[in-house]
């Protein structure tokens, strides 16, 4: 196994320094930490001499007791030797360092991460001296305005009503950016009423609309979302990046509609839980934010943008307003165009936060494990991860090929489905949590 980067360490340091590397692992990288990786009982210094040449990089914390005698040793036994191939080792300041702290002469010229001031900050540097990738510059808050519409189940469209929302761009390479819409916090019911359940499982003879309850209210803290599923061109952009991998390849072009003259557009599909967690990684460790999935309570709450109604739209979907087997109808709509294959992201109208897209097109992948009800669901809006199946996860809001009744706001798959599976309506959409940056 490949290590990032050696954490050397007097032993009175531990705390802050295995809190340092808890941030890290975060951001998709593999610190050494000596109580991680040294088995209790065997000689340390035989297996660190195993295990250091699987290591790219070294720290040298130096907090208020200065270098310990264990860390001491470590230097002059190996960290030389990073010097001399031309490793990086990076002198790291802890906040109780003193300010003219002694370093280890041949560490003397070398450039500072300095934990004792705020600015430049300073897990910013951390990382970027152990990967090389220099931190993004501050990101600058758009906004964008847009039209919304609403059904009554005749499926008759209102005036569109004119709003706003708060976004910021991610340059992901080439061109490629990556749009992530602001969502405020809030308080919701999540899930569907019993009785609505009842009329549902009678008139589709399906038992699975009884796992969204019970219903139950949950507050979600303000997040950033994808304004889009991720697209081909989206992917392809930091699937390439091999040098950000975390811990598995990515297909390229893993997408069925791929061959298509708008394909760049299209959302990625054929992509499983583990490819997308994957792409988080990847994309956290580029631009040292945290991107991630979004719980099954983020989803919920961005899809209804403060409805209460089946879909985002009202009490029903027509084949204008989203991409789903509109052949097929939830009230008294007409009957709509089955398109019969993903489409270009945006081309139907958003919901009230500015979100495309959360009704059919692609189903998406959550964070949580899978529950087979809402029974002891958080109600804070995090993901759902203790006493669940994790094998499988939630997979919201219907696809190119699901009837309308399986696009509402509120279903929730799994069925058989795995986390491992790929199927041809299977995406992502991302979170980032504003303020949470390094």
């Amino acid at each position: 196994m490949e290590f990032d980067v050696f954490l050397c360490h007097n032993g009175q340091d531990k705390p802050e320094v295995k809190e340092i590397a808890e941030t890290l692992k975060q951001q998709g990288l593999r610190p050494w930490l000596d109580e991680w990786q040294l088995q209790p009982g065997l000689p340390w210094q035989r297996e660190l001499e195993k295990q250091i040449q699987n290591i790219k990089s070294a720290a040298v914390f130096v907090g208020g007791s200065g270098i310990g005698p264990w860390q001491q040793r470590s230097i002059e036994a190996y960290l030389r030797r990073f010097v001399k191939q031309g490793c990086p080792v990076i002198p790291v300041l802890l906040p109780n360092a003193p300010e003219q702290p002694e370093l280890p002469l041949f560490l003397e010229g070398m450039t500072w991460v300095d934990f004792r001031r705020l600015s430049p900050k300073p897990m910013e540097r951390l990382i970027w001296g152990i990967t090389g990738i220099k931190p993004r510059s501050p990101l600058q808050s758009q906004t964008f305005t847009f039209e919304t519409f609403t059904v009554n189940p005749n499926g008759k469209a209102s005036q569109p009503e004119s709003r706003t929302a708060r976004y910021y761009s991610e340059d992901l390479s080439k061109g490629i950016t990556l749009e992530m819409v602001a969502i405020p916090g809030g308080t919701f019911l999540m899930g569907t009423k019993d009785e609505e359940i009842e009329r549902l499982v009678k008139k589709f003879n399906w038992e699975g609309f009884r796992r969204e309850r019970p219903q139950h209210e949950v507050t979600v803290p303000h997040f950033f979302m994808g304004k889009y599923p991720i697209t081909q061109a989206q992917w392809k952009a930091i699937a390439s990046r091999t040098d950000l991998k975390v811990k598995q390849d990515l297909d390229l072009k893993p997408a069925y509609f791929k061959d298509r003259p708008d394909s760049d557009r299209r959302p990625v599909e054929q992509v499983n839980w583990y490819d997308a967690i994957e792409f988080c990684a990847r994309l956290s460790k580029l631009t040292v934010r945290e991107y991630r999935l979004p719980s099954e309570a983020e989803w919920e709450y961005a899809c209804r943008a403060g409805t209460t109604t089946p879909f985002y739209f009202g009490e029903t979907i027509t084949g204008e307003l989203a991409n789903y087997n509109a052949s097929n109808t939830y009230a008294d709509e007409p009957n709509g165009e089955y398109q019969n294959e993903t489409t270009p992201v945006g081309q139907f109208p958003p919901n009230a936060f500015g979100l495309y897209d959360m009704h059919g097109n692609v189903r998406e992948w959550c964070a949580d494990t899978w529950h087979d009800n809402y029974d002891g669901a958080p109600t804070d809006g995090s993901a759902w991860i203790e006493n669940g199946n994790d094998n499988r996860s939630p997979l919201r809001g219907g696809s190119w090929s699901y009837n309308p009744t399986y696009c509402r706001s509120a279903i929730r798959y799994d069925y058989y489905f795995r986390r491992v599976n790929r199927i041809n309506n299977y995406g992502f959409r991302l979170v980032c949590i504003f303020g949470r940056t390094l």
